[in-house]
């Protein structure tokens, strides 16, 4: 296969596979979704499941998005140094995402900062976003595609917190953002933790946390308990499906963190709405690809 004719496999791949995440929630959200809903006693949470799951149905029936705020595209990219179209990935991704607006169809979501207008095609300075992951020796690339939307982990928040605070500060500011800006996001919410060591690492590792999959644990116990004691206890404030009340408030929390400054502890949260549109596609050399977060998926 000739170079253009990998660019052109991998743009058509990439733009059908943006349209299906707009379309279809991944596996472990479905699941947990049908798991909470099981779970739950009240009657207008179980209608409200009902309903997420009817807007699921409908949303592949109807090959539409299911949810009209199709979000910002932002892709997490583990590229290996050996993969043939690294150079060309960026605009591989930004001609993905623009095909993909007019196929499938994406709200236009890219307005330029400050000349405030939209672009009318999800592309615009800095946007798709990309975040990069290289992988020395390696001829593979890894994607995350995510929507991120208006209503959840764009609105994030971040601080850095002076050492005597501790980990209690960081319960702390979880819980504080989980019982004020919390709801702008549809529950059950899926919250990104970022534990660093300034702001900016704190925020990119809270977002990083949503890529996960749920149900997954930091490899650090200490970390992993801190996990399911920020889910206990959010859970406890008794939010329920879009916030209406009920048993559960969240799909789990994912903590990522990376060694700190020993003065500072850098903290940040992001969380997912239940309408967590993110999906995991995996390219070979040859531009064949796996879809890891979709079973039985052909694009």
């Amino acid at each position: 296969m000739s170079n253009q004719a990998q660019i052109d496999s991998m743009t058509d791949t990439m733009s059908a596979f943006v349209a299906l995440v707009g379309k279809k929630l991944p596996d472990d959200v479905e699941a947990k979704l049908a798991e909470l809903r099981a779970k739950e006693t009240s009657r207008l949470a179980t209608t409200i499941y009902d309903t997420m799951a009817e807007n699921q149905a409908l949303a592949m029936k109807l090959n539409r998005p299911c949810c009209q705020d199709t979000g910002v595209l932002q892709f997490w990219i583990k590229c290996g140094t050996q993969f043939p179209l690294m150079a060309q990935l960026e605009q591989i991704l930004t001609d993905a995402v623009l095909r993909a607006t007019v196929n499938a169809p994406l709200r236009h979501n890219s307005v330029e900062t400050f000349d405030e207008y939209n672009t009318g095609k999800n592309i615009g300075k800095g946007t798709p976003t990309l975040f990069w992951d290289i992988v020395p020796d390696s001829d593979q690339c890894e994607i995350y595609t995510y929507m991120a939307g208006g209503g959840c982990t764009l609105p994030g928040k971040a601080m850095v917190l002076m050492p005597g605070a501790g980990y209690e500060g960081v319960t702390q500011f979880v819980l504080d953002v989980m019982t004020s800006y919390g709801l702008n996001a549809c529950p059950p919410l899926l919250v990104g933790v970022g534990v660093a060591t300034s702001v900016e690492t704190a925020a990119l590792l809270s977002k990083k946390a949503l890529m996960r999959p749920i149900g997954s644990h930091n490899s650090n116990e200490r970390a992993a308990k801190m996990e399911q004691l920020l889910e206990d206890g959010i859970n406890s404030i008794g939010l329920g499906p879009q916030g209406m009340s009920g048993a559960f408030s969240v799909m789990g929390v994912n903590i990522e963190n990376t060694a700190r400054h020993p003065s500072t502890i850098g903290v940040a949260v992001n969380v997912g709405c239940w309408s967590h549109r993110r999906g995991h596609i995996i390219f070979d050399k040859d531009m064949n690809y796996t879809i890891t977060t979709h079973a039985e998926v052909q694009l």
